[in-house]
């Protein structure tokens, strides 16, 4: 039965998991307090969401694999790259099935999504547009005709609005089957008629690297990791990572560990019974000891001391 839902969030991690694309990560890089709003609704067999974001951050994320994922700008904006490669507004960016990647958004962002299963999509596109839209092995950014593009904006619009405004409308069967019949097909309308950008040999190798980086991280999940071990580990030279990281994160490998380290904290914090920790022990698990420095820039970054955190959890 189509279903419809609108949630707020001021925690990255509780966002993060609530996006519903594959496992999600949340690296906020902007000073300053989160917010972001998830609109989804549910048809039969598409799935779609709408995300608001009003920071910048660095989100990984882990495909889940089942189903064909279309990403796209709902409102022009600052700059995103996802994967090393700019998302630009009017776009869409086909994901690989079960793949990792990395995207960077520069300030207040909005986003839309689709899917559907992977098998309905290579039944029904060769019949609708005369070719095999099977999701690629490496990504692709796609740029449809404005006037396409346009129809399937206005139609995903029109969806979030109702789940936000008349949810009732959504979960009757026979109009939310007219629905998402329209955005099937405008969806279809948009992969058929737009020009495909594949990524460069160099920038799949490099997206290689970076699988390697995240797969370090995952393995010291609770850990601090610095330059030399993520080196030594990736097999990687100081000098490609850091080409690979700025490439795929906008920054170096080292200020991303930084904010990595102070996420870390922040979650400790935030996690914690009441006397389990104090914000000294949190900090200096996480390798910082310049604790008047830690907190001015705990703060800067989260809109709030790390006693206020702390207290807060309790």
């Amino acid at each position: 039965m189509p279903s419809s839902s609108v949630r707020t969030f001021t925690d990255p991690d509780e966002y993060g998991a609530a996006v519903r694309q594959g496992t999600v990560s949340v690296t906020v890089t902007q000073n300053g307090s989160f917010n972001a709003k998830i609109c989804r609704v549910d048809f039969h067999d598409l799935w779609m969401q709408r995300l608001s974001e009003d920071l910048s951050k660095i989100s990984h994320v882990q495909g889940w694999g089942a189903r064909a994922i279309l990403v796209f700008r709902t409102r022009p904006g600052p700059p995103v790259m996802r994967g090393g490669t700019a998302l630009p507004w009017g776009s869409l960016s086909r994901i690989s099935a079960g793949k990792s990647y990395y995207q960077h958004s520069f300030g207040p962002t909005f986003f839309g999504g689709m899917s559907l299963p992977i098998e309905m999509m290579a039944s029904i596109s060769p019949a609708m547009v005369g070719k095999d839209l099977t999701p690629p092995r490496d990504d692709l950014t796609i740029q449809p005709p404005a006037e396409v593009m346009a129809r399937l904006q206005r139609l995903h619009e029109t969806a979030g609005h109702l789940a936000e405004d008349a949810p009732s409308v959504l979960a009757h069967p026979e109009a939310a089957r007219g629905l998402e019949q329209a955005l099937i097909e405008a969806m279809m309308q948009c992969l058929g008629d737009g020009k495909t950008h594949e990524d460069s040999a160099g920038l799949r190798q490099h997206a290689a690297i970076m699988r390697r980086f995240r797969r370090v991280i995952e393995e010291h999940l609770d850990d601090p990791l610095y330059i030399p071990q993520l080196c030594k580990e990736t097999g990687t030279s100081v000098r490609t990572l850091n080409l690979c990281c700025q490439e795929h994160l906008r920054m170096g490998p080292k200020h991303y560990l930084l904010l990595r380290r102070m996420n870390l904290v922040r979650r400790a914090l935030d996690e914690s019974a009441p006397g389990q920790t104090t914000v000294t022990e949190a900090a200096t698990r996480y390798g910082f000891w310049q604790f008047g420095r830690f907190s001015v820039e705990y703060k800067a970054l989260f809109g709030e001391a790390p006693s206020a955190t702390l207290a807060r959890a309790a």
